[in-house]
């Protein structure tokens, strides 16, 4: 949470993809109702998202829209519905809010679908494999032509 908008562009792109990949995970596994890693407060480790007194940005007190709970009655998305969300009581946040962790949510989501994660898992070797045996192939091959053995 910490680096989500540092002023280092190289950790801030990285840490954003990071993000970015973990909620599309989690949107395609439908475990994407969570926010923050422990729940919303830890959007308190960001400078943005800070309610310390020290914090002047607009998103202060808030969450981001990943946070947010959809409402089927709007067509165009809210993007700014988290904000000032955690200056109210902690009762309220459910209604605008998922206030479960995504560590928790994907604790709960990995078991239901291990099958499918170890399916993945082996696929994404074997093609690691195959790819290994392809370039040793053509370490051989390339070996074999500057030792003047034309094949």
């Amino acid at each position: 949470m910490h680096y989500y908008r540092s002023s280092n562009a190289g950790v801030s792109c990285w840490y954003k993809y990071l993000l970015f990949s973990y909620n599309i995970v989690l949107w395609l596994a439908g475990a994407n109702q969570c926010c923050g890693a422990y729940g919303p407060e830890d959007w308190d480790l960001n400078a943005y998202f800070n309610c310390s007194g020290s914090s002047y940005s607009r998103e202060k007190c808030g969450v981001p829209l990943s946070c947010c709970v959809p409402d089927p009655a709007q067509s165009v998305i809210n993007t700014q519905c988290g904000y000032d969300v955690r200056t109210r009581l902690k009762s309220k946040w459910d209604d605008t809010i998922f206030t479960k962790g995504c560590i928790q949510a994907l604790e709960g989501w990995l078991p239901r679908n291990i099958y499918i994660v170890a399916g993945i898992f082996i696929a994404i070797s074997l093609l690691q494999l195959f790819a290994i045996f392809v370039a040793r192939t053509l370490i051989s091959d390339i070996e074999a032509v500057k030792a003047g053995h034309h094949f």
